[in-house]
C-alpha cells in the first residue's frame, strides 16, 4: 500500500472542513499593521484573535530595536547551533535576565516555543519515569508525552483531588521502577482562561516526592504585580522547579525560554538535542526580546492599560449575562449553545455585519452543541472597540437564541 494512499480521501477532524470556504473560516488572512483593527478580505474588522497583549508588536521602541538589529546582523547571524559556534553575550544577556525577571537561578532559549516544550519533556522523561498532568495541557505537552517511553496519568483539569488520587498512583509505579515523577501543568490554559492551581499542587508535596513544570505562555508579561506570570500572580515561585514560556504572546515575537535551577539548566543546555542540533536563534530576534523584556520591566502602563480592557470587557460580557465559563486570566472565551451550522453563521454575521473578528471554536475542540467565541484583549483595544463588540455579541445572541440562522454554510466567496 502507497504510504499516501489513506490520505487521499481523509483530512482529519478538522481537515474535513478545508473545502467549506477555506480563506473565511480556516486559513484566513489578515492584513495590514498588526493592531486592533485589521483588515480582512478588503474591509476594516475589531480583530479579538491576536496574542499581543501587550501591544509589543508595533510598539515604535520595538519595531526601531527589530529595524536596527535586523540592518546590523542580518537574519543569518549567529551561524551553527549555540554549542557549536551560535552563543552571543546578546543570548546569554537575554537569558540571564529573562530568568532573573521570573525568579530563577537559570535560563536558555528556544527557537520556538512548541518546539522547546517537547524538547524539555524528552529530555526530562525517561522510561522509569512518570508524568502526571492536567487534562487540558497544551497539544506541545501533549505531542511531547508521546514521543516518550515514559508512564503517563492524566487528572482532570484544575482537580486537585484527582491529581491526589494520579500521584498515588505514579508513586507506588516508580517504587517499582527507581524513576522519578513529573507534574505538567498551564500557568493559564489558552481555551478557557483558567489559571493552573500551582499553590494546590505544590501542597501535594507533603505527601508525594516529584519535580513541577510549568508552561506559562498566556500568564508571562500578563500576571502578577510585576508582570512575570503565574509564580508572580499566585505568590508560588519557588513551587515551580521549571519555569516556561514563549515569546509568541506578550513578547509578540518568535522563540521561548525555560528557567529553573542552574545545575539542572546546564544539564539541559548540554543535552537536549533540538538545540544541540539545530541553528540558534538569530541576533535579529534576540536583540529584539531584550528590548521586548526591557519595556515589560519599565512600562507597567502597558499591562495596567490591557487589565483595564481585560476588566471592562468581561464585566460588560457578565453584565449582559454572558458565560465566561471560569476564566481567571486576560483570555475571555464566551460560550454559547449551537451546532456547525450555528457557529459557521454567526461567525460570518459578526465579520460581515458587525465588523469583528475573533475566533471561533467548535467539536472536536469543545463538546458538541458548545459554541466558544474566545476573545483575547489587549493593550491596544479602545472603549470604542468594546462597545461596538458588546452590541454585536448582543444582536447575534438574539439571532442564535431565537433560531434565526439558516441551517447551511453561508455563501461565502472565495475572493473578498
Amino acid at each position: 500500500m502507497d504510504i499516501f494512499a489513506k490520505f487521499e480521501n481523509r483530512l482529519g477532524p478538522i481537515g474535513d472542513y478545508a473545502e467549506k470556504s477555506p480563506g473565511y473560516f480556516a486559513f484566513p488572512k489578515l492584513e495590514g499593521e498588526i493592531g486592533n483593527r485589521m483588515m480582512f478580505r478588503g474591509k476594516e474588522k475589531i480583530v479579538w484573535s491576536l496574542n499581543n497583549y501587550l501591544g509589543l508588536a508595533n510598539h515604535p521602541e520595538v519595531r526601531k530595536a527589530d529595524a536596527e538589529a535586523a540592518a546590523k546582523f542580518g537574519l543569518a547571524s549567529p551561524m551553527g547551533a549555540r554549542m557549536m559556534s551560535g552563543n552571543s553575550d546578546y543570548h546569554e544577556q537575554l537569558e540571564s535576565g529573562l530568568a532573573d525577571f521570573v525568579g530563577k537561578e537559570a535560563g536558555m532559549l528556544f527557537n520556538y516555543g512548541y518546539q522547546g516544550m517537547i524538547s524539555i519533556i524528552d529530555c526530562l522523561c525517561g522510561r522509569h519515569d512518570v508524568v502526571v498532568y492536567d487534562a487540558e495541557c497544551h497539544a506541545c505537552i501533549i505531542d511531547g508525552l508521546r514521543m516518550v517511553p515514559s508512564h503517563r496519568f492524566v487528572y482532570k483539569h484544575n482537580d486537585i483531588a484527582d491529581a491526589d488520587k494520579q500521584l498515588a498512583r505514579a508513586t507506588e509505579y516508580v517504587k517499582k521502577t527507581g524513576g522519578g515523577i513529573l507534574v505538567i501543568t498551564e500557568g493559564v490554559f489558552g481555551m478557557s482562561g483558567n489559571q493552573g492551581k500551582i499553590r494546590e499542587l505544590a501542597v501535594l508535596r507533603e505527601k508525594y516526592d516529584f519535580r513541577m513544570l510549568v508552561d506559562d505562555a498566556h500568564g508571562f508579561g500578563t500576571l502578577g504585580s510585576r508582570g512575570a506570570g503565574v509564580g508572580d500572580e499566585q505568590n508560588c515561585t519557588e513551587d515551580i522547579d521549571l519555569y516556561f514560556s514563549t515569546f509568541a504572546k506578550s513578547m509578540a515575537s518568535i522563540g521561548g525560554f525555560l528557567a529553573g535551577d542552574k545545575k539542572l539548566i546546564t544539564f539541559l543546555r548540554y543535552n537536549m538535542r533540538s538545540q544541540i542540533y539545530a541553528k540558534s536563534l538569530p541576533m535579529a530576534f534576540v536583540v529584539g526580546n531584550l528590548k521586548r523584556l526591557e519595556l515589560l520591566k519599565t512600562q507597567p502602563e502597558l499591562r495596567e492599560k490591557l487589565w483595564y480592557n481585560v476588566r471592562r470587557l468581561q464585566d460588560g460580557f457578565k453584565e449582559r449575562g454572558f458565560d465566561l465559563g471560569t476564566t481567571n486570566s486576560c483570555v475571555t472565551p464566551v460560550f454559547m449553545k449551537g451546532g456547525l451550522f450555528d457557529a459557521v453563521q454567526l461567525t460570518y454575521d459578526m465579520r460581515e455585519n458587525f465588523d469583528i473578528f475573533c475566533s471561533v471554536v467548535v467539536y472536536p475542540v469543545i463538546p458538541k452543541g458548545q459554541i466558544e467565541l474566545r476573545i483575547i484583549p489587549t493593550a491596544s483595544h479602545t472603549d470604542a472597540d468594546i462597545d461596538q463588540t458588546m452590541a454585536a455579541f448582543d444582536a447575534v445572541r438574539y439571532k442564535l437564541d431565537n433560531k434565526l440562522y439558516p441551517q447551511e454554510m453561508p455563501n461565502v466567496s472565495m475572493h473578498a
